[in-house]
């Protein structure tokens, strides 16, 4: 499902249909900022006149008036914003958080303040980013034993600093 776009310079890109509705007529449909972004952002919605501000070590729900219709076989990831993260100290507490194909209830983030002043949210502010991607199910198969490679059994830190 999608439709498969070469540009000017022949470079192909998948673009795949997603349907969004606003569930409040302040909700910002999203958009990409740049020709070659992977990911939207999500803008928040807050209550006219009012503001979010979320204390440091704290955190708090924040609307987006959004609710979307993603394809099967399709997950939308929220991650957070690489500037309120390294600026403010801003995550999303479930990063990245998951949202299924079969969701249709309205897409809101938990942000987390890990820095040291308060946050304050404002209407429309970028509060998150997202990205379409495929979400392929697995197939289990048990087994006796797994094949062995060099890194084995070996788990958290061995692979280095």
């Amino acid at each position: 499902m999608g439709v498969l776009q070469v540009n000017d310079e022949g470079v192909f890109r998948l673009e795949v249909p997603v349907k969004v509705k606003k569930l409040d007529p302040r909700a910002i449909i999203p958009q990409y900022h740049s020709k070659d972004a992977c990911a939207f952002d999500l803008h928040a919605l807050v209550p006219e006149g009012e503001k979010v501000f979320i204390k440091p070590g704290t955190q708090k729900v924040v609307h987006s008036g959004l609710a979307f219709a993603i394809p099967s076989g399709y997950e939308l990831r929220v991650s957070p914003r690489s500037g309120m993260s390294f600026k403010k100290g801003i995550s999303i507490r479930n990063s990245p958080g998951i949202v299924d194909a079969d969701y249709r209830g309205e897409l809101m983030v938990i942000l987390v303040n890990g820095g040291f002043e308060d946050l304050m949210i404002s209407h429309g502010d970028r509060i998150a980013q997202i990205k379409l991607s495929l979400a392929p199910r697995a197939i289990f198969e048990e087994v006796d034993e797994l094949d062995e490679t060099e890194r084995g059994e070996k788990g958290i830190g061995s692979t280095g600093k």
